[in-house]
């Protein structure tokens, strides 16, 4: 999948994929109707169309052929926060950061694992300083 952002669609697919691993498309399709109404010829017809675009590879050893994604989690999230960065923030990482730990919705839970975070990116880039800072 080459700077190709997935559908809504197709991201509600590859979500339970990552989760559960290679499943059906009956498999699917019912963790789906968890959430919402979602036709089984729907989502089958989904899941073709992502094999076709090589979002999902299909393995036919079985009867019930298994699904699995042919892009990590982290490579779509990437993929959707650089389009979010560049569409909404004018680039600016810090604006889309502000207005994400702004909203109120960051629990203390979270906070301080940002913070964990942000002192180990402190560390690792120690004295490798760039001209502007």
């Amino acid at each position: 999948m080459k700077n190709r952002q997935p559908t809504d669609a197709e991201l509600e697919i590859l979500q339970v994929l990552w989760r559960h691993g290679p499943a059906t498309v009956r498999q699917v399709n019912d963790i789906l109707n968890e959430q919402r109404k979602v036709g089984y010829t729907t989502t089958l017809k989904m899941m073709q169309l992502m094999t076709e675009k090589q979002i999902l590879e299909r393995n036919e050893d079985r009867r019930s052929h298994l699904y699995s994604p042919k892009i990590h989690e982290t490579d779509a999230q990437n993929l959707m926060l650089n389009k979010l960065m560049k569409s909404a923030f004018g680039g600016s990482a810090l604006k889309l950061v502000v207005s994400a730990l702004g909203n109120g919705k960051t629990s203390k839970k979270e906070l301080k694992e940002i913070r964990e975070f942000l002192d180990r990116m402190e560390t690792q880039q120690g004295g490798r300083h760039g001209a502007g800072e």
